[in-house]
């Protein structure tokens, strides 16, 4: 049995990249410049991180970023006030609130709070209502990444049995409803789910987004399976690593994606062509 293939997250992004640098310049030449606001609430390192990618991807393909950051006690109704002056401003197009936030701040509040066409996110109940009836304007970056990586490799999600372990509102719900517009046949298995393993088997495609380090073994893979691993956890020496048990699955699996340089990428890709799509939507009597 020969290995599985790598499906290189880092080489697909750069595609949707490019795709989006064309698309930004074209604006740009109609007078539209694309903007993406980005608060930070406190000073979480992994916060700090993903906020810095965020700058850098955005310079690399011409979206103009503005950074909010702010202290950690900061009040509800500072940060409140921050995204009703956002929401009102016509030159930005995207605005996304760095999460975690504090604990003496309500997520949900900042969430709702975000004007729907600006939410590149995809956190708003709106959003995430047009996601379940299919007739969306964004995606959550995430799931969506993932059904990029399945479309640029050749993989047809129609027809085969799709299993989403995780059932969180970012990744595993909207990941198993992108799915299921695509014609798949859909499990989604959790915590309390019976004959994990056994489920987990019957998948043509695997989708692993739980947070638990090298959680899914070989044993639970059916040859030939196409595995997407969207954890970013720490093994038992400290390094990067997956849900998925990389090293072992591979040896079974007929695709894998890698972490890091797997799911990772594209979720930042998906947000640049999110706040494109933003930029366009909210400038449709421009084009």
């Amino acid at each position: 049995m020969s290995l599985a293939q790598i499906i290189d997250g880092k080489l697909i992004s750069a595609q949707v990249k490019a795709e989006v640098t064309a698309e930004v310049s074209a604006l740009r030449e109609k007078g539209i410049a694309v903007t993406l606001a980005v608060v930070i609430v406190g000073d979480d390192s992994a916060s700090r991180t993903y906020v810095n990618n965020k700058k850098k991807d955005c310079a690399e393909v011409g979206v103009i970023s503005e950074e909010y950051a702010l202290p950690a006690e900061t009040t509800q109704a500072e940060l409140m006030e921050l995204i009703h002056t956002l929401n009102n401003r016509r030159d930005v197009n995207g605005i996304l609130v760095q999460l975690p936030i504090p604990k003496h701040l309500d997520e949900k509040a900042v969430i709702d709070a975000i004007l729907p066409q600006k939410d590149v996110d995809a956190f708003h109940p709106v959003n995430v209502g047009k996601i379940m009836i299919g007739d969306f304007d964004f995606l959550p970056c995430t799931p969506a990444g993932v059904m990029e990586m399945l479309a640029k490799t050749g993989i047809d999600p129609a027809g085969k049995d799709c299993v989403v372990i995780g059932r969180s509102n970012i990744v595993g719900k909207p990941m198993s409803m992108l799915l299921l517009h695509k014609n798949a046949t859909v499990t989604i298995c959790h915590s309390k789910t019976k004959n994990l393993a056994e489920v987990a088997r019957r998948a043509d495609i695997l989708v692993v987004a739980i947070g638990r380090a090298k959680f899914v073994t070989a044993d639970m893979v059916k040859p030939g399976a196409v595995v997407i691993d969207v954890g970013m956890d720490r093994d038992e020496n400290g390094k990067l690593c997956g849900d998925v048990d990389y090293e072992a699955v591979k040896e079974v699996a007929g695709w894998i994606t890698p972490v890091p340089g797997g799911v990772g990428p594209m979720t930042r890709a998906v947000l640049l062509k999110n706040t494109l799509a933003a930029a366009k939507l909210q400038n449709a009597d421009k084009l």
